[in-house]
């Protein structure tokens, strides 16, 4: 228990001197597949926010969804893969093959659903190769390229507020 706290500190400090070099790779175009990582820990509604994705206009197929676990399960038929803390190396590293797959996929649009700073969260968002990151204001600033002030219970309002921006912005 104690050194998973040490695992902790020590990934959030390599995260926190990595994202001092982040430099904006926002590339303009239309929103067509979308990556979404989501602690379940603190939300459990993964297909009702599936379904609010796929009613403003996101086709099913082009959504792909990763679920962080306290325990890692096998993942289920709509999730694509599960993951926990203990997929997360010393080095910052993820030692799971299908949230690598996903890190190394180029969504146009990657929402972060979590509200709380978890290290391999954290490593998740940051790693991946999204062209456009979308998360909550309570986490670093410097990971997102939009965030929205609500919490993790209104995935409607977040939904609402997401794709309002996105009209704005002309990415849908």
């Amino acid at each position: 228990m104690f050194l998973n706290y040490i695992k902790d500190f020590s990934v959030k400090r390599i995260l926190k001197n990595s994202l001092q070099n982040v430099k904006s790779n926002s590339v303009s175009g239309i929103i067509k597949t979308v990556g979404v990582i989501i602690d379940q820990r603190h939300f459990l509604e993964t297909n009702a926010f599936r379904n609010e994705l796929i009613a403003n206009g996101i086709l099913e197929e082009n959504i792909e969804v990763v679920v962080y676990r306290e325990a890692a399960k096998k993942s289920t038929n709509n999730v694509r893969a599960t993951f926990s803390s203990k997929h997360l190396k010393w080095n910052a590293e993820i030692d799971n093959p299908a949230v690598n797959d996903f890190i190394d996929k180029e969504f146009d649009l990657l929402i972060s659903y979590y509200d709380v700073e978890k290290a391999i969260l954290l490593i998740v968002t940051h790693n991946s190769k999204a062209h456009f990151k979308v998360g909550f204001s309570a986490i670093d600033k410097r990971l997102n390229n939009l965030m929205i002030n609500t919490n993790t219970e209104n995935y409607k309002v977040f939904t609402h507020e997401l794709f309002r921006y996105l009209k704005i912005l002309n990415k849908i």
